[in-house]
């Protein structure tokens, strides 16, 4: 589990991030918010540039979010990349950190379904309003403008959804390494520890607790993806290990 030996696409991450992380503190000083610009919006915000589903992976809100998600990259991803080669592991991680963005969207889409009956704006909403936190009280309630507001205005960054695949990827290869965890004092199998993270996840996305900002969703779409990934590759390498 150490890894002394940091394998070249793991290393060329945490670089990255560490560099995005200092080129957004160096334009907060100056006023820009550059996570605004390279976070990832929804779809049809007007926020929204192409490049957002691959940058936002690489932006942090804060130190203790780029260590923590950077910290799990250099546990568990090493010992991926050392499993398949850098070229498979960066496609992994760049897929589950689509995929993570993809099931927050449909999140998304759906609840701006349930407001408006459409999953996208036909020109009805008053979204200059919204942006300035002013909304008729006939149309929406302040639950609903907040919602629209946080679908339309909000930012998702992060590399939280491709280190979620990441470690379902672990779980699913190596079930039985047992992981010492800070906060707990016994070492507990990746098998057991991984999931209920996960259904631990899935419990804070679905229940929104008020003042919880984080996109539990894509870190269950990275996940998701992570282990569909990780069961094709896993069975294709037995199906030619076998016929070899």
């Amino acid at each position: 589990m150490n890894n002394i030996n940091i394998p070249p696409v793991v290393k060329n991450l945490l670089i990255i991030n560490g560099i995005f992380f200092l080129a957004t503190f160096i334009f907060e000083q100056q006023g820009k918010d550059l996570a605004d610009y390279l976070g990832a919006h929804y779809f049809d915000s007007p926020k929204f540039r192409i490049w957002q589903p691959i940058t936002y992976m690489f932006m942090h809100g804060s130190f203790m979010h780029l260590f923590f998600n950077m910290f799990g990259l250099f546990m568990f991803g090493g010992i991926l990349e050392q499993k398949w080669g850098p070229k498979r592991f960066i496609n992994f991680y760049l897929i589950t950190g689509l995929g993570a963005l993809a099931l927050q969207w449909l999140v998304q889409g759906i609840e701006l379904y349930q407001i408006t009956g459409s999953f996208i704006n036909h020109g009805n909403l008053p979204l200059e309003s919204l942006a300035e936190g002013k909304f008729n009280p006939a149309q929406y309630t302040e639950s609903t403008a907040s919602t629209l507001f946080s679908i339309y205005f909000g930012t998702m960054v992060g590399a939280s959804g491709a280190v979620f695949g990441i470690m379902t990827a672990f779980a699913v290869l190596y079930p039985n390494v047992e992981l010492m965890l800070m906060f707990i004092p016994f070492p507990v199998k990746a098998k057991y520890f991984i999931p209920i993270y996960i259904v631990i996840e899935l419990f804070l996305g679905v229940a929104r607790i008020q003042g919880d900002s984080v996109a539990h969703f894509a870190h269950l779409g990275g996940a998701l993806i992570g282990f569909i990934l990780v069961k094709l590759w896993k069975d294709k390498d037995r199906f030619y290990d076998y016929y070899e």
